[in-house]
């Protein structure tokens, strides 16, 4: 095992941090949510588990601060891809929208977890400070993509929301879990193929077409 010192200094501590989020996503790529621990998050880091602890008390507030990471890094392309001085033409803003979610899709498959396993096994300092970085992104998010998607300010994050519960639905499919897979595949059912992108663009084409129009 690695020797563990201990950070001192604010940057040390944000070094670990980053180790420890690290760790956590290759875990998420290489197995199951509920098979993760504090002591696989550990192993990988050449820890121990009580050295892990002097940083975070639950493997959820680690995945809490990596869904933070993802939806500011989705959030900010979406605003930069979007965010034009003049609206788009309304398939062109549907298929950069798609694009985007394509970039971005391992944060949709977070999403799948967010209310129900991460965000109930936090403490509501952590969960706190999660909703402030959301909320202090929103004034700039409703300006700048009102004026690119041609949509009233005030029902942007309606329509941004609306799209991110689909994409976390699609992302996040049921056959993505190995059990669902092997029951299906035991009934002889060939599952459809999800085409991500095309699918959100053709859902965020037809919510722009209602939203505009609202």
């Amino acid at each position: 095992m690695a020797e563990f010192k201990r950070a001192r200094s604010a940057e040390q501590k944000c070094q670990r941090m980053g180790e420890i989020k690290g760790a956590a996503r290759r875990q998420f790529d290489a197995r199951p949510y509920h098979q993760i621990t504090l002591t696989t998050i550990a192993g990988e880091l050449g820890w121990s588990r009580a050295n892990l602890y002097k940083y975070v008390s639950t493997k959820e507030e680690i995945f809490l601060l990596v869904m933070a990471d993802l939806r500011d890094a989705y959030t900010a392309d979406l605003v930069d891809a979007l965010g034009t001085p003049r609206a788009l033409d309304a398939s062109m803003a549907a298929r950069v929208w798609a694009q985007v979610a394509g970039r971005h899709r391992t944060y949709f498959r977070y999403g799948d977890l967010l209310y129900t396993v991460i965000e109930t096994n936090v403490t509501v300092d952590k969960l706190e400070q999660f909703k402030r970085g959301y909320y202090a992104q929103l004034p700039e998010v409703r300006e700048r993509l009102s004026r690119g998607l041609g949509v009233r300010e005030e029902l942007v994050e309606q329509l941004v929301n609306t799209v991110y519960h689909h994409a976390v639905g699609l992302a996040g499919s049921c056959l993505n879990n190995p059990l669902v897979a092997q029951a299906v595949a035991r009934l002889g059912i060939e599952p459809a193929h999800v085409d991500f992108e095309a699918q959100i663009e053709e859902f965020v084409l037809m919510c722009l077409t209602w939203y505009r129009a609202k």
